[in-house]
């Protein structure tokens, strides 16, 4: 039986759910208020575009190809060099996957209570809240796991559920505001100054390396539109409909976001609702921000109770969060799995782990996997303060290593482009010298962002230390030397494993006089 193909409209659905947060909106404006904005766009001329043109030439290219990113570097490049940055890629969304599994649960409680009960679950004897996330963190994943094993049609129906409560979800934003704009007159709760699109109402991020540093935020805003790779051979005319996806995606995306962060400062006073850090904080701020949407509705509509529209708004919008989160949890538990196993030769692996069955989808890869997120989901609850730093210093390594592999992906497009063995039914950049300054841009913008991420903890040290006693001292000092070098080292780490699996995987085809390196 012939499976059905993706439309277009179907791919963007996936993309966007994949690799929009509508969270990235609310926290963008708690960090940085409207001048966010022009770090989102800028992230995306030097970046995101050029990116997902990148990824929409390499697709259409190697249509036909399961091994995903794999393929398009060890094609363009070389096997090590893609195993290499194909394994970092995987590695830091496994760490994700962890993350997300303990997390969503926050969400998952704002649907049901409208606040963040996490801390007052228990069940039975008095099970602490954290022993029930992790409870609930395993079962989830295995549910997912279990899905993600029927196929890319049961991942693609949920992911097109997520992408349209993400899509819904942006329009009562957008309606939202534009209620609350009029009622107030045509005013902006947020004011427009000269410096609101240059500097940020929030003192942590009114230093040049810290509001630089922002940039990796918005890169990780925009990150994943490769993950969907793997779909190129189930989308319907690929050769022009993968990279006509992309592209329409990419644009959607950037102006989202501007749009926005800019709705956001229609019903939000950034001074007077979220300055105080002891209680908007990065996990809630989000929610807090969506209550006050509600909160002005219920006033501009009379209501003698407006927190009643608050709560529904925030409620409404943690359902379609948990949608979202879920179907892109489902697509990053099978495509990044996929393209790293089943691009490569089977030999890498041990025993029957890359092997696919009859939906395409390696189950026993998936088992590992998530005996691997439950492992650590376990580790960080059951360890209490001692796994958490564990966690946080983890959760630092992640954010290198997820987008350092762009790196590997854009500097693999120019041996693409000058390949001309290579066969290219769809070409986005037309001149050589535009190819090329696409791929130093998206390069350097990764690399510079990630440089100052690594220096921001430093930085803030060095500038806030004096002001503290020699204890706080030097616990910040620790703190911020660990921070840095977790980030610094997770890509030798990562490399160093990916290496000694890539050595070992050669020496077994040599024994077995097998000399192919791409996908079987």
């Amino acid at each position: 039986m012939e499976k059905k193909k993706l439309s277009v409209i179907a791919l963007i659905l996936m993309v966007f759910t994949t690799v929009f947060g509508f969270n990235n909106i609310t926290r963008s404006f708690w960090l940085m208020g409207y001048a966010a904005i022009p770090w989102y766009i800028l992230s995306a001329l030097l970046f995101f575009i050029p990116y997902a043109f990148i990824n929409a030439e390499f697709g259409a290219a190697f249509k036909e190809s399961k091994g995903g990113i794999y393929t398009w570097m060890e094609r363009s490049v070389g096997p090590k060099f893609g195993f290499i940055g194909v394994f970092m890629w995987y590695a830091s969304y496994v760490i994700w996957l962890v993350s997300l599994a303990i997390t969503i649960w926050v969400t998952f409680s704002y649907a049901v209570t409208g606040s963040d009960s996490t801390s007052q679950w228990a069940l039975f004897l008095g099970i602490p809240s954290n022993i029930m996330l992790a409870v609930f963190g395993i079962l989830w994943v295995g549910l997912l796991s279990w899905m993600a094993t029927k196929g890319n049609s049961v991942i693609q129906r949920i992911a097109s559920i997520g992408g349209t409560a993400t899509t819904l979800l942006n329009i009562v934003l957008l309606l939202g505001a534009l209620i609350v704009f009029i009622s107030n007159g045509g005013k902006l709760a947020q004011p427009i100054t000269s410096t609101s699109f240059t500097m940020s109402p929030n003192p942590n991020y009114t230093n040049i390396v810290a509001m630089v540093g922002f940039v990796v935020m918005a890169l990780f805003a925009y990150g994943g539109i490769e993950a969907v790779a793997g779909f190129v051979d189930d989308t319907e005319n690929p050769e022009k409909n993968f990279p006509k996806g992309l592209k329409l995606s990419a644009i959607i995306i950037t102006v989202g976001y501007a749009i926005g962060i800019f709705a956001v400062g229609a019903f939000t006073n950034w001074q007077s609702y979220l300055s105080d850090t002891t209680k908007i904080t990065f996990a809630n701020a989000s929610y807090e921000i969506m209550k006050g949407l509600g909160l002005r509705l219920g006033e501009v509509f009379g209501m003698s109770n407006p927190e009643i529209l608050g709560q529904i708004v925030v409620r409404y919008m943690a359902i379609s969060l948990f949608l979202a989160l879920s179907g892109a949890y489902l697509t990053l538990l099978s495509q990044p799995l996929k393209q790293l196993l089943a691009g490569t030769p089977k030999e890498m692996w041990p025993g029957k782990m890359g092997e696919l069955n009859e939906n395409d989808i390696p189950v026993n890869g998936l088992k590992v996997q998530a005996a691997i997120v439950i492992f650590f989901i376990l580790l960080v609850s059951l360890t209490g303060g001692k796994g958490g730093k564990l966690f946080q210093n983890i959760t630092m390594m992640m954010n290198t290593s997820m987008t350092l592999p762009y790196v590997f992906i854009a500097y693999a497009f120019w041996p693409f482009k000058n390949n001309d063995a290579i066969k290219k039914p769809f070409v986005m950049f037309k001149k050589k010298s535009t190819a090329l300054f696409s791929v130093i841009s998206a390069c350097a913008t990764v690399i510079i962002g990630n440089v100052l991420q690594i220096a921001d903890p430093i930085a803030n040290y060095l500038r806030t230390s004096s002001e503290l006693e020699a204890s706080a001292r030097q616990i910040m000092r620790n703190d911020a030397f660990t921070s840095a070098a977790f980030m610094i080292f997770a890509p030798v780490i990562f490399t160093i494993i990916a290496v000694i699996i890539y050595e070992n995987g050669m020496k077994k085809m040599a024994a077995k006089g097998i000399t192919k390196t791409s996908e079987r």
